[in-house]
């Protein structure tokens, strides 16, 4: 069995946790998600922490990172709902998706949402119109997608130009200018990408403070990784670097600065435990041992599209033979092949029945898992870790 990520007592409780429960299914560790916070706090201090909810809104993570004094960063109506009835004020929400319905806009306001991020002038106008006087912050494009795992920078943002002027437009219409954000790429690891993000930035401070208006707010977004199969530095190493280019830039004024990390609070505290269904070769001379399992693409590991993110893998097959592998979801949709170019190093004595499990899954799995498609209900997910188990 390959070493895990996880501390060695709490891997131990969420084997012995798992043993009876039939696969596939997620196993949270709130203890992990305690620490995650704990060093994210310790790494950014300077930054207030809103978590990205859409990476994993299972209720009690929700309720333990209420508890730490977390915000939150919500994408729709849907996750306003599901923390106002969590008992969430929505003065700790951020409504971080620049793409929603004006309806949606006014249930948030109504609600008491007053933060809102946009990148086009659509949507600058119905905030205007349906949450008056909010706050809003615009997201700008950044470049480094190449360097992140599951980029992120074509859909959402504008260029510096388009920012300056829907600040302006903004305050023309009566809503707060309050600042600017960016997403350099989920699961970033060059940590440089920053420094550039930054220094645009503080370009657009600078512009927009020739026409009067000053900007109060940075919102760096996420992209701190968790830790998966590719090394990248530690939470601290990121924290410090960042803190460098805001001094850099802004010297003694650097604003307000929120982040919005979702896999880097959660992701390591998941672990997926699936069954291999069946082991096979395309004919008795084929080189490649296919291995099939009872969860893919759509049951919580779309991640693995295009072979982006690259899970830890441990298992408890005995063996001193162990023999590349393409790895496959149970579905009839030939899409649903998770690794075929990396290759994972299996037992040959591998078979049906046997159980792997996917390291740091605890977020964009639930959250990503289909409806029925083939019939296949959603991942389930089971919570463990109350405070003070270990």
């Amino acid at each position: 069995m390959q070493q895990t990520v996880l501390r060695p007592d709490r891997w131990q409780r969420i084997r012995e946790f798992a043993k009876d429960k039939a696969t596939p299914f997620v196993v949270i560790d709130l203890d992990t998600i305690r620490q995650r916070y704990r060093d994210m706090a310790d790494a950014f201090p300077y930054a207030g922490i809103y978590y990205a909810v859409k990476a994993n809104p299972d209720a009690a993570i929700i309720r333990c990172l209420d508890e730490l004094g977390a915000s939150f960063d919500i994408a729709s109506v849907y996750e306003l709902r599901k923390l106002l009835s969590l008992g969430i004020s929505p003065a700790r929400m951020s409504y971080g998706n620049t793409i929603k319905k004006s309806a949606d806009i006014e249930f948030a306001h109504q609600q008491g949402i007053t933060l809102f991020a946009s990148d086009c002038e659509s949507d600058i106008r119905n905030l205007a119109k349906y949450a008056p006087g909010s706050q809003v912050y615009i997201r700008v494009l950044t470049e480094g997608s190449e360097t992140a795992d599951w980029p992120l920078s074509r859909k959402f943002g504008c260029q510096a130009d388009m920012a300056i002027e829907l600040i302006l437009l903004a305050q023309e219409l009566g809503l707060e200018p309050h600042g600017i954000s960016f997403h350099v790429g989920s699961q970033q690891r060059d940590i440089a990408t920053w420094d550039a993000a930054i220094a645009k930035v503080r370009f657009i401070f600078d512009r927009l403070a020739e026409s009067g208006i000053s900007l109060e707010m940075i919102n760096m977004g996420g992209g701190m990784p968790a830790n998966y199969a590719p090394r990248q530095h530690d939470l601290a190493a990121y924290g410090t670097a960042i803190r460098r280019f805001l001094d850099e830039d802004f010297g003694d004024a650097v604003p307000q600065v929120l982040i919005e990390p979702g896999r880097s609070l959660v992701g390591e505290a998941g672990v997926l435990v699936s069954e291999v269904v069946q082991v096979s070769r395309k004919s008795q001379d084929a080189l490649d041992r296919w291995v099939y399992l009872d969860v893919g693409l759509f049951g919580g590991m779309i991640e693995t599209l295009g072979e982006a993110i690259k899970y830890p893998l441990a298992w408890d097959r005995e063996g001193e033979g162990v023999e590349d592998v393409i790895i496959a979801g149970p579905t009839c949709d030939s899409l649903d092949i998770m690794y075929q170019d990396h290759r994972y190093a299996l037992p040959d004595t591998l078979q049906e029945g046997d159980r792997l499990y996917w390291l740091s899954t605890g977020a964009y799995t639930t959250s990503y898992s289909s409806i029925e498609f083939n019939g296949f209900p959603p991942l389930q997910s089971y919570v463990i870790g109350e405070e003070g188990d270990l």
